[in-house]
């Protein structure tokens, strides 16, 4: 149980997380049930429910917390976010206290084996797409299904992304203004065979597809939920004989993976997938190191 003042500070915090770094709603949600629960210990660990009980925490207590965690399940990776979460509500609330945040900034974060992306071969990637309009008995709703996914492995956006679209959006010009994680903004490229699929989706579809309503609809007429276009990849998945990896996002990846082994440059990859860093780009693609200083020495002015 968190104090009132507490949780007065976990929401000017989260408030400041969105409006500084364009956090998204789901990012939001994780870092308040993160936060949340840590004060919720540190009040019952250290008998101090208030702000004085998290100013006052020592290494042990941070430890304590991480192993509670641990006993209760939570994986490496994910009691790394958690304390990622915990950090930066700590530096934020050490400029509003004054007072000395070291003890949980100088936490260490539990190891974890990285999750490496498993990209399909380019002829799984073909047969997902002449596999996944033949799932549904519908028409419209397989061109739909079809068109959603040529935009994740033609494009390389994220499912949220795709389904974010508007009916304003289509047809489709050749490049769209792609509003992704935190807020950052990307131009993508759009290939004919995305552009063609949504054509015939919007052809085929039995509701009036205008103004700024969603792209990609629902068999009841409102937005799609991801969760339709995750069952059908998993159809197509049982109905290929293809692994457990074989996901919506496993068709960015792909994407990514097959524009770097026809000569793509990792650089103008990583502004089509709007990563942060090149060396998230490089984690995706599975790039190896000396690729990775190529690309360096190729375009750094000090090289």
């Amino acid at each position: 149980m968190i104090s009132e003042e507490v949780s007065t500070y976990i929401n000017t915090w989260l408030d400041v997380s969105r409006a500084t770094k364009g956090s998204s709603d789901n990012t939001i949600k994780a870092y308040q049930s993160d936060v949340q629960d840590y004060c919720a210990f540190i009040a019952i660990h250290t008998g101090e429910a208030g702000s004085a009980g998290l100013r006052g925490v020592y290494n042990t207590d941070v430890r304590a917390w991480m192993a509670n965690e641990r006993k209760q399940g939570v994986t490496s990776r994910t009691l790394a976010r958690k304390l990622s979460a915990v950090k930066s509500f700590y530096r934020w609330l050490a400029r509003q206290l004054e007072f000395d945040p070291t003890v949980v900034l100088a936490a260490k974060s539990p190891k974890f084996q990285a999750k490496l992306p498993r990209p399909l071969a380019e002829d799984a990637a073909a047969q997902v797409l002449e596999t996944v309009e033949l799932q549904s008995p519908s028409d419209w709703v397989g061109a739909r299904d079809m068109a959603v996914v040529t935009l994740l492995y033609g494009c390389g956006l994220r499912i949220s992304e795709a389904l974010s679209l508007t009916c304003s959006d289509a047809p489709l010009p050749d490049s769209l203004r792609i509003i992704g994680k935190g807020g950052k903004t990307r131009i993508v490229p759009v290939i004919d065979a995305a552009r063609d699929a949504v054509e015939h989706y919007r052809a085929l579809c039995p509701y009036a597809l205008t103004g700024d309503g969603p792209l990609f609809i629902g068999v009841r007429g409102g937005a799609l939920n991801p969760r339709i276009i995750q069952g059908a990849i998993q159809n197509v998945r049982h109905q290929l004989g293809l692994p457990a990896s074989v996901t919506p996002h496993a068709m960015r990846h792909s994407f990514a993976t097959h524009l770097l082994n026809a000569g793509g440059d990792l650089r103008a990859i990583q502004e089509l997938l709007g990563h942060a860093s090149l060396s998230t780009t490089q984690h995706y693609t599975g790039v190896d190191t000396a690729r990775l200083l190529d690309v360096y020495k190729s375009t750094h002015p000090k090289a």
